[in-house]
């Protein structure tokens, strides 16, 4: 029987083969890059942003915030929405609508409407991302997947660490509107390959019901979930009580949904969770959240790092990620082509995990006084490592999955990715503070005012504001906060150095469950 259901899946593969299947492939591609390009490529300009836009701090952040909530409740339907309005109709549509909403946000001259337009790119985007990956390993034979998974996680890949050094870029020539206004012209030729050369599934959902409650708790879930993770360490946690009364809205809603979903009698439910029960997708699923935790986390922190501490420029920050990007490209390929030569993908994963580690320890390291070279070794190696484990886990995930499968595996990969990045981005943000206060105490503990060391370099500081024309008691307690200054900065520099030792401890944590992949994957 088995064998049969093979045997039919190969017969409909071949009749299904798009002869412009490389076409599709790039477009595909720059949707997904564009997409997880938007996520990041914000971030320098928020500054900007907040001043022209007169906004608070707390305010400008739902620019970020908006965006990665709309997508985390679209990304696990997008399957469910491409078989009930047709996958050539929901591309094409996400993807003009995406093109639109970007336009919008550039030409917004409020942060209502900035907020409002970025929410509506987010859900819009999320197709591009996981039905773009399913739709690539439909019109090609499956004896090339591992070659279009390799290409098509060359652009996801990167995405997230050219972001940083575009938005940087646009910041420091331009202005903050052309990091949206740009995209207009790659959504628009997106847009046309979509509807000259792809087309529907034959897979189509044939089915009328909607999973109405499925719909309804994902949504609620989700977005309150990612709303306490984006939104917690700034108001303490569960000191608040809005914060804790969210999680439980959070844990009762997404509890309910994984019920809901799994009953007997939901026959079209929203989010195929039945899928899991591949052992290579669960494992998947799960070293795919430490990938999303590892790049958007450490991606967050590095711009971060250098701008408070050592004192880079956004666009200082932003291009000192594109050499380990680039590395990180050149190892998504060169891994490809080994699994494409038979080698296993578990020995790959097995293989980028311990350069991770050795990465994270050189971060772990950098002081004050480090410098771009200093800060080089430690991301390349991080671009090397995270080339030689995505694209295998990507492939050992997708190896079992057959038909309808395929885009119900996306969907929950890409959005454990972005979960694990909000997870990892909240986790560390809490953590780095929490640090920095403890560092801080420590060495305030240190600095008692019998202190040689302290007491010559205040007196000398005070002399030289003296000089200058500063009275003796001014240039006293400007010579105490200069002092302040520095402690709070090596407390900071510290916090920082073990946040990257954090990251490293669980990849390490985690290396067992690469076994659970199966060891030779029939592609």
């Amino acid at each position: 029987m088995r064998k049969n259901d093979s045997t039919q899946t190969d017969n409909l593969e071949k009749e299904t083969l798009n002869p412009h299947r490389w076409i599709i492939l790039m477009a595909m591609m720059m949707g997904a890059f564009m997409q997880s390009l938007d996520n990041t490529s914000v971030v320098p300009a928020l500054p900007m942003m907040q001043g022209n836009l007169g906004a608070s701090p707390d305010e400008i952040n739902w620019v970020g915030t908006g965006y990665i909530l709309s997508t985390v409740v679209v990304l696990p339907m997008s399957a469910w929405l491409s078989y009930r309005f047709g996958r050539k109709r929901y591309l094409l549509g996400s993807i003009l609508l995406f093109t639109s909403a970007c336009t919008l946000c550039g030409l917004s001259d409020s942060l209502e409407t900035l907020v409002f337009w970025r929410i509506v790119e987010g859900a819009c985007g999320a197709g591009l991302m996981s039905i773009g990956q399913s739709t690539i390993l439909e019109v090609f034979p499956r004896k090339q997947s591992v070659l279009v998974q390799t290409i098509f996680s060359f652009g996801i890949m990167t995405a997230p660490t050219v972001g940083p050094a575009f938005g940087g870029w646009m910041v420091d020539n331009y202005s903050w509107q052309y990091i949206f206004l740009t995209k207009f012209p790659i959504g628009i030729i997106i847009a046309y390959l979509i509807g000259r050369y792809l087309h529907d599934s034959p897979r189509q959902n044939a089915s009328s019901a909607i999973d109405w409650m499925g719909i309804g708790l994902l949504g609620v879930g989700l977005g309150s979930l990612q709303y306490v993770l984006e939104e917690g360490q700034r108001y303490d946690w569960f000191d608040d009580a809005s914060i804790t009364r969210i999680s439980v809205i959070a844990a009762i809603c997404l509890t309910a949904f994984i019920a809901w979903e799994l009953r007997r009698g939901n026959t079209a439910p929203v989010v195929e969770l039945r899928v899991l029960k591949d052992r290579g997708l669960a494992a998947g699923v799960l070293l795919t959240t430490l990938v999303g935790f590892a790049i958007y986390s450490t991606t967050y922190m590095f711009p971060m790092f250098v701008q408070n501490i050592l004192r880079f420029t956004p666009t200082e920050s932003g291009m000192s990620l594109v050499p380990g990007g680039v590395v990180m490209g050149f190892a998504v390929l060169v891994s490809g082509q080994l699994m494409r030569r038979g080698v296993d993908a578990r020995y790959l994963i097995l293989l980028g995990i311990p350069i991770f580690i050795l990465s994270m320890w050189y971060m772990g390291h950098l002081s004050s006084l480090s410098g771009y070279d200093d800060a080089q070794i430690g991301l390349i190696l991080r671009g090397l490592s995270l080339g030689f484990i995505s694209t295998p886990i990507t492939v050992a995930a997708f190896a079992g999955l057959r038909g309808r499968q395929i885009p119900a595996g996306a969907g929950l990969l890409n959005l454990c990715r972005q979960l694990g990045g909000s997870f990892g981005i909240a986790l560390l943000s809490s953590y780095v503070q929490s640090m920095a206060v403890l560092h801080r105490t420590t060495l305030v503990s240190r600095l008692a005012t019998t202190n040689q060391g302290l007491s010559a370099r205040v007196s000398a500081t005070c002399g030289a504001l003296t000089m200058k024309g500063m009275n003796p008691s001014a240039a006293h307690a400007a010579a105490l906060a200069l002092v302040d200054r520095a402690v709070q900065r090596q407390a900071m520099t510290i916090a920082y150095n073990n946040a990257y030792l954090l990251v490293g401890v669980v990849f390490a944590v985690l290396i067992p469950s690469v076994f659970l992949f199966k060891r030779k994957p029939s592609f």
